[in-house]
Protein backbone atom coordinates (compact mmCIF):
# COMPACT_ATOMS: atom_id res chain seq x y z
CA UNK A 1 0.00 0.00 0.00
CA UNK A 2 1.28 3.42 -0.91
CA UNK A 3 1.34 5.30 2.38
CA UNK A 4 1.14 8.69 0.64
CA UNK A 5 -2.21 7.72 -0.93
CA UNK A 6 -3.45 6.42 2.42
CA UNK A 7 -2.47 9.63 4.23
CA UNK A 8 -4.09 11.77 1.51
CA UNK A 9 -7.20 9.55 1.61
CA UNK A 10 -7.50 9.91 5.40
CA UNK A 11 -7.41 13.71 5.00
CA UNK A 12 -10.17 13.50 2.39
CA UNK A 13 -12.16 11.19 4.69
CA UNK A 14 -11.83 13.70 7.58
CA UNK A 15 -12.94 16.53 5.29
CA UNK A 16 -16.03 14.59 4.17
CA UNK A 17 -16.86 13.58 7.75
CA UNK A 18 -16.95 17.27 8.69
CA UNK A 19 -19.60 17.79 5.99
CA UNK A 20 -21.55 14.52 6.16
CA UNK A 21 -20.85 13.04 9.59
CA UNK A 22 -18.75 10.21 10.94
CA UNK A 23 -18.32 6.89 9.20
CA UNK A 24 -17.18 7.95 5.73
CA UNK A 25 -15.57 4.73 4.56
CA UNK A 26 -14.94 3.66 0.96
CA UNK A 27 -18.51 2.34 0.59
CA UNK A 28 -20.05 5.54 1.93
CA UNK A 29 -17.90 7.61 -0.42
CA UNK A 30 -18.90 5.44 -3.39
CA UNK A 31 -22.56 6.00 -2.49
CA UNK A 32 -21.94 9.76 -2.18
CA UNK A 33 -20.24 9.86 -5.60
CA UNK A 34 -23.06 7.82 -7.17
CA UNK A 35 -25.72 10.15 -5.79
CA UNK A 36 -23.70 13.16 -6.95
CA UNK A 37 -23.32 11.76 -10.46
CA UNK A 38 -27.02 10.86 -10.65
CA UNK A 39 -27.73 14.49 -9.85
CA UNK A 40 -31.08 14.08 -8.09
CA UNK A 41 -29.81 14.91 -4.62
CA UNK A 42 -30.41 12.87 -1.51
CA UNK A 43 -33.57 10.79 -1.40
CA UNK A 44 -34.54 7.29 -0.37
CA UNK A 45 -33.17 4.72 -2.80
CA UNK A 46 -34.27 1.12 -3.24
CA UNK A 47 -31.76 -1.68 -2.75
CA UNK A 48 -31.48 -2.06 -6.53
CA UNK A 49 -30.95 1.68 -6.99
CA UNK A 50 -28.21 1.64 -4.34
CA UNK A 51 -26.43 -1.10 -6.29
CA UNK A 52 -26.77 1.03 -9.43
CA UNK A 53 -25.34 4.04 -7.57
CA UNK A 54 -22.25 2.03 -6.61
CA UNK A 55 -21.88 1.00 -10.25
CA UNK A 56 -22.19 4.62 -11.40
CA UNK A 57 -19.54 5.67 -8.89
CA UNK A 58 -17.09 2.96 -9.91
CA UNK A 59 -17.58 3.66 -13.61
CA UNK A 60 -17.12 7.39 -13.00
CA UNK A 61 -13.97 6.81 -10.95
CA UNK A 62 -12.42 4.41 -13.45
CA UNK A 63 -13.38 6.37 -16.58
CA UNK A 64 -10.20 8.53 -16.48
CA UNK A 65 -8.16 5.31 -16.41
CA UNK A 66 -9.81 4.20 -19.66
CA UNK A 67 -11.80 1.30 -18.21
CA UNK A 68 -15.23 2.83 -18.83
CA UNK A 69 -16.73 5.38 -21.18
CA UNK A 70 -19.81 7.48 -20.47
CA UNK A 71 -22.52 6.69 -23.03
CA UNK A 72 -25.31 8.99 -21.92
CA UNK A 73 -28.37 9.13 -19.72
CA UNK A 74 -31.59 7.15 -19.97
CA UNK A 75 -35.12 8.58 -19.85
CA UNK A 76 -34.95 8.66 -16.03
CA UNK A 77 -31.61 10.53 -16.20
CA UNK A 78 -29.52 7.60 -14.92
CA UNK A 79 -26.00 7.66 -16.40
CA UNK A 80 -24.82 4.66 -18.44
CA UNK A 81 -21.31 3.55 -19.25
CA UNK A 82 -19.72 1.00 -21.52
CA UNK A 83 -16.77 -1.14 -20.55
CA UNK A 84 -13.73 -0.29 -22.68
CA UNK A 85 -11.30 -2.76 -21.19
CA UNK A 86 -11.38 -5.36 -18.45
CA UNK A 87 -9.78 -4.53 -15.15
CA UNK A 88 -6.74 -6.66 -14.43
CA UNK A 89 -6.98 -9.21 -11.64
CA UNK A 90 -6.35 -7.21 -8.48
CA UNK A 91 -6.01 -8.24 -4.86
CA UNK A 92 -8.41 -6.63 -2.38
CA UNK A 93 -5.59 -4.35 -1.25
CA UNK A 94 -4.84 -3.30 -4.85
CA UNK A 95 -8.55 -2.64 -5.46
CA UNK A 96 -8.73 -0.44 -2.37
CA UNK A 97 -5.62 1.46 -3.44
CA UNK A 98 -7.03 2.07 -6.93
CA UNK A 99 -10.38 3.24 -5.55
CA UNK A 100 -8.78 5.54 -2.99
CA UNK A 101 -6.48 7.07 -5.59
CA UNK A 102 -9.40 7.52 -8.00
CA UNK A 103 -11.57 9.09 -5.27
CA UNK A 104 -8.85 11.60 -4.45
CA UNK A 105 -8.60 12.52 -8.12
CA UNK A 106 -12.40 12.76 -8.43
CA UNK A 107 -12.88 15.12 -5.50
CA UNK A 108 -9.91 17.32 -6.49
CA UNK A 109 -10.73 17.36 -10.23
CA UNK A 110 -14.32 18.41 -9.54
CA UNK A 111 -13.14 21.04 -7.04
CA UNK A 112 -15.07 19.51 -4.14
CA UNK A 113 -11.85 19.18 -2.18
CA UNK A 114 -8.47 20.89 -2.30
CA UNK A 115 -5.39 19.19 -0.95
CA UNK A 116 -3.60 22.56 -0.91
CA UNK A 117 -6.28 24.04 1.35
CA UNK A 118 -6.05 20.96 3.56
CA UNK A 119 -2.28 21.41 3.92
CA UNK A 120 -2.71 24.82 5.61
Amino acid sequence: MDYEIEIRFQKLKSFLEQKFGEGMDVQAMLFLIGVNELGTGHRTFSKSEKTDLFHIAICTLLEPYGYYEFEGRDTENWPHFKLNKELPALTHQEQQYLLKEAMLEYFVRNEYYSEERDAD
